[in-house]
């Protein structure tokens, strides 16, 4: 008997500070209690979690930006998928909604607001990296 089972695609986030605020996105449809959260997508074959990060915000936000060091990966405790989450500045264009079948509204968000969107809170490595990057 073989094992025909593949492993789940790898997903790439991006976490994007311009302005002392980060960029989030809400997806059209959530996934659980997941309904804000930062451009991610999936990462494809030959492609690192950076490229992944940077291509999926193109594509998701119209924002180019540039990949500036990985920030960490873990198993998402909600959806169990294998996350890595890269620290992305912009280079240029505006955020807004690129991809309509995906999301439905990007905003940028103050430190100070983070919980209303993310009510159960961010994984350590990146809420670290945010209460650095952003005023509080």
């Amino acid at each position: 008997m073989t094992d025909t089972t593949t492993p789940k695609q790898g997903i790439s986030a991006a976490i994007i500070v311009s302005d002392g605020r980060v960029l989030m996105v809400r997806r059209r449809i959530s996934e659980g209690e997941l309904m804000w959260q930062f451009p991610a997508g999936g990462i494809e074959q030959g492609e690192t979690p950076e490229q992944a990060a940077v291509r999926e915000t193109l594509e998701e936000t119209g924002l180019e930006v540039k990949a500036t060091k990985l920030i960490g990966q873990r198993v998402h405790p909600k959806t169990q998928r294998e996350m890595s989450y890269t620290a992305c500045e912009p280079v240029a264009g505006e955020a807004h909604v690129a991809d309509a079948d995906e999301l439905d509204a990007v905003a940028w968000v103050a430190h100070g607001e983070i919980g209303e969107y993310v009510p159960y809170g961010l994984f350590d490595a990146v809420q670290a990296h945010l209460d650095e990057a952003l005023p509080h």
